[in-house]
């Protein structure tokens, strides 16, 4: 049986480019030789877990709720929001205007392509919940028309 020299430093490196990066396993092979390393999951024990005080359960009430308002517009898919089509040009609705079904109330980029999202429902806008040019994701509340 043939005695194989542990490249140390190697080691050191990987392990350091596994915390860098939250990768559990790395491997790696040169030539004839193969490194591989594993970050093993050390479950917590039970009689810690069964110190901890359960969480009191919060109830969000029905009116703060804006995604059950019969005015929300959600997102349909997830990107980055904007308030109008170019920075150049005006928003597509301020708070207080007047829209109809079917009117673009803005845009959502998503894979390079913009999506125009139109309101769903008639009446006035009285919130706008995003920032220009901001991540949302699906079902996020963007704008709430009364």
């Amino acid at each position: 049986m043939t005695k194989t020299k542990v490249d140390k430093e190697l080691i050191r490196e990987l392990a350091a480019l596994m915390d860098e990066t939250g990768l559990s396993e790395i491997e790696i092979e040169r030539d004839d030789d193969r490194v591989r390393l594993v970050r093993a999951v050390v479950p917590a024990p039970l009689a810690a877990v069964a110190s901890v005080p359960a969480a009191e359960p919060v109830t969000v009430p029905v009116e703060n709720d804006l995604s059950r308002h019969p005015g929300a517009l959600l997102s349909p898919i997830v990107g980055t929001a904007y308030h109008a089509p170019s920075p150049e040009d005006a928003p597509f609705v301020k708070i207080g205007d007047h829209v109809t079904v079917g009117q673009t109330l803005l845009v959502i980029e998503a894979m390079k392509t913009f999506n125009e999202i139109s309101a769903t429902c008639a009446g006035v806008v009285r919130q706008i919940l995003f920032e220009n040019a901001t991540p949302v994701e699906y079902g996020d509340v963007l704008i709430i028309v009364d």
